[in-house]
């Protein structure tokens, strides 16, 4: 089979132009992605009162709904086969649903309860699969360079990283004690125009990848196959334990620095920080993957950040400058987390393709987004019921004992460094290298 097709290239460029439409999409579903776990928490519980305990368990069950959808939707973008393009055309469908749960659950009425938040979360988490798993199995196919996925992960997940900086400044700029328009419904309005603007155009500019498919395989043998792919085991495993690190002060940033820190007015500048030296991280993990391997790279990112992390609880209170240090510090590692597990996830699919003889890029997909938001929601679903164990109280006004405080603090940053740590025992070693996955390709356009 020939590897030149649609805008991928067999040297892994493609153009600047094509480049970018793709990528575009990635800063509104990041800003549609990212408040489900780091605002609508707080606000549904600060501003509408919600129990803490109670939303937090509402997340996970709504990861729990993703557990059904996820496997679905991946094995049905790789099974139709419509003129328009498998990828494309799954996507395009995705995204009225997903502007539509955006602007309700980012927008709620003010007596709206947990039935709405259930609702509403349930929706925009299948529009949030409908999108992501045709468009990340998109972009993997696009590219086969070893080096050239990773520069195509950099520039989409660069985007996501600016989605991401909208999805702070918009809500933080205007403020979220609002019952009504709040800060969190401008966003739900502005993800909603832009999801549908971007999206439409990366649909008719991006080319259709090519299918390399050469025999379909049954789901029974198809679940089989993946369940013996121990690279992408180990893989996904990892990237379970390093979502559900970075899971939980993603949960609990907003009420660290209120409660523990007592600096309430630099929530949003620190935040703001911590994504804005995420986007600088980006090439920067770009440019060590050259010289280490995609996943050496990886660990070394996150050994660092384990390092940096563990001064977080010793700061004393008003502690500005040190942690706005550790802020820039580890949002510069958030670049390797992002631009390099992805990149990695495409080569381990081509050792499937290669020993299977089916491209299950959006299966395989499918089980990295639920790996992603379940190790998102447990973080939420478990440390926000622990919280409230220790007597946490998220309110604004509220005064918390300083066993409470403590607990806030160790979960904030602790058990995020043993989950870390147990990603690099998993990845150091990693099979897949520039020289296996050239092998791999080789197969493949047999």
């Amino acid at each position: 089979m020939n590897d030149q097709h649609g805008g991928g290239l067999a040297d892994g460029r493609i153009s600047r132009r094509v480049l970018f439409a793709y990528a575009l999409p990635a800063a509104p579903l990041a800003a549609l992605g990212l408040p489900l776990y780091a605002l609508v928490p707080t606000y549904y519980t600060e501003t509408l009162g919600l129990p803490i305990a109670s939303v937090g368990w509402v997340l996970l069950i709504i990861r729990l709904f993703d557990a059904l959808t996820d496997p679905l939707t991946g094995y049905v973008a790789d099974r139709i086969s419509p003129s328009f393009g498998r990828r494309r055309l799954l996507f395009l469908l995705s995204l009225p649903l997903a502007a539509l749960s955006a602007w309700m659950l980012y927008w709620p009425p003010a007596d709206a309860g947990l039935g709405w938040l259930a609702g509403w979360g349930m929706l925009i988490s299948l529009a949030f699969t409908l999108a992501t798993v045709p468009y990340a199995a998109w972009g993997a196919e696009l590219v086969p360079d070893y080096h050239g996925r990773t520069a195509l992960t950099a520039v989409r997940e660069a985007l996501t990283l600016v989605g991401t900086l909208i999805a702070i400044v918009l809500p933080f700029t205007i403020g979220f004690e609002v019952k009504g328009f709040s800060g969190l419904a401008a966003l739900g309005v502005a993800v909603a125009v832009m999801l549908l603007a971007f999206g439409c155009l990366a649909v008719f500019i991006v080319p259709e990848p090519r299918d390399a498919t050469i025999k379909r395989l049954a789901l029974r043998e198809a679940i089989t196959l993946l369940a013996q792919n121990r690279p992408f085991l180990r893989l996904i495993a990892a990237f379970f334990l390093n979502g559900f690190a970075n899971g939980i002060p993603a949960t609990l940033f907003l009420y660290f620095v209120s409660a523990r820190l007592e600096l309430p007015e630099m929530r949003g500048p620190l935040l703001f920080l911590y994504f804005l030296c995420g986007i600088a991280g980006v090439p920067l993990a770009t440019l060590v993957a050259r010289r280490l391997g995609k996943h050496r790279a990886w660990c070394l990112a996150m050994i660092i950040a384990c390092v940096i992390f563990t001064v977080a609880p010793l700061l004393p209170v008003g502690a500005l400058v040190p942690f706005a240090l550790v802020c820039a510090a580890t949002g510069l590692l958030l670049g390797f987390d992002l631009a390099l597990p992805p990149s990695i996830q495409a080569d381990v699919i081509d050792a499937d393709t290669a020993s299977s003889g089916d491209q299950r890029s959006g299966f395989y997909f499918a089980a990295w987004g639920l790996a992603t938001k379940l190790s998102l929601a447990t973080g939420a679903g478990l440390v926000l019921p622990l919280l409230a164990f220790f007597g946490f109280d998220p309110a604004p006004a509220a005064t918390n004992d300083s066993s409470a405080l403590l607990a806030l603090a160790v979960i904030y940053a602790w058990i995020p460094v043993v989950l870390k740590l147990a990603a690099v025992a998993l990845m150091w070693n990693f099979p897949i290298d520039e020289s296996a996955q050239k092998s791999l390709r080789e197969r493949i356009a047999i």
